[in-house]
């Protein structure tokens, strides 16, 4: 069972990893060439890169031989390495939250109370990531204090994070703070991206019933731009609330009651990258100008395998 979820974990982060990449590259070029960029570009890119950096820790944490040097460096590489991991977990959310607001009062009409931030909006994006990485920069800073390299140290009551990583005890009142503190920021952040992304979904939910009373639907199959929007919204925001709340539920009584197990501790580290994983598919396989490029891109193909042919 312990090998099947390092086998798994393993593809996890190179599906993730080379999925990510693409999704970042690809915002990049398009935001290079389009002299219109959409205000969720730059956010799209924002997601995609703090997704690299999250699945690139956790392939960083993977190997033996990383952590086999003198104990002080082991210590700054846990650390380091734990630290990180829990910045970039607080990134992710924060960043696709910002993204339900954006795509929230860009598709909203120009009458509408939160229509009037249409143009503001696309300003303060980038003052946005500066805030959000001050934020979690700072927050994290106590996960620096309590890591420490499991061979540096013989306290049995120390809780392992990883094969050579360990969290140093804490006093209760210390640890429920903490706890309390990270559970209030990520239920505010949830909460306000599944405030707007049930915004997003009424208000195209609203959109095609009008467009059923002007044209006529019947004779057409295919589902409409706005139906295809809304699904790719609710599996986005369903799929992350799902994940982050089953991750939570795996990993409370972990923190909470102090208890270390092997098997569960692997669920848990490949539970939580799935969202890591699976955004960045959701994002490639809805987005209409990668699927005009990659049909660009076959086209020109034939064309010169029918030329090489002659």
């Amino acid at each position: 069972m312990h090998v099947t979820i390092k086998i798994c974990q393993f593809l996890q982060l190179r599906i993730g990893i080379l999925a990510n990449t693409f999704l970042l590259l690809f915002q990049i070029f398009m935001l290079l060439l389009d002299h219109r960029p959409k205000p969720t570009d730059l956010i799209i890119c924002h997601l995609a890169l703090v997704h690299i950096m999250k699945l690139f820790i956790i392939l960083f944490q993977l190997p033996t031989e990383l952590f086999e040097s003198p104990n002080f460096m082991n210590d700054f590489k846990c650390k380091v390495v734990f630290y990180m991991s829990r910045v970039m977990r607080g990134l992710s959310i924060c960043t696709t939250c910002l993204l339900s607001i954006i795509q929230a009062i860009t598709m909203s009409p120009s009458t509408s109370w939160i229509g009037r931030f249409k143009h503001k909006c696309t300003h303060y994006i980038f003052h946005s990531f500066v805030i959000l990485w001050f934020l979690h920069l700072s927050i994290s800073v106590n996960s620096i204090f309590y890591t420490v390299a499991s061979s540096s140290t013989t306290n049995s009551n120390l809780l392992n994070v990883s094969k050579h990583c360990s969290l140093s005890p804490m006093a209760p009142t210390i640890r429920a703070l903490l706890f309390t503190l990270t559970l209030s920021r990520d239920v505010y952040f949830v909460g306000v991206m599944l405030f707007s992304s049930a915004y997003m979904v009424t208000h195209l939910t609203r959109h095609q019933r009008r467009c059923q009373h002007l044209h006529s639907t019947s004779f057409s199959s295919k589902a409409s731009p706005e139906k295809r929007a809304t699904r790719t919204v609710l599996l986005l925001v369903s799929f992350f609330v799902v994940v982050y709340w089953v991750d939570f539920i795996i990993s409370s009584p972990i923190i909470l009651l102090w208890a270390y197990d092997p098997l569960i501790l692997d669920c848990q580290k490949l539970l939580s990258n799935i969202y890591a994983t699976v955004s960045s598919l959701v994002l490639i396989c809805s987005g209409k100008r990668i699927k005009i490029c990659c049909k660009n891109v076959a086209s020109s193909q034939s064309i010169l395998n029918k030329l090489i042919m002659k």
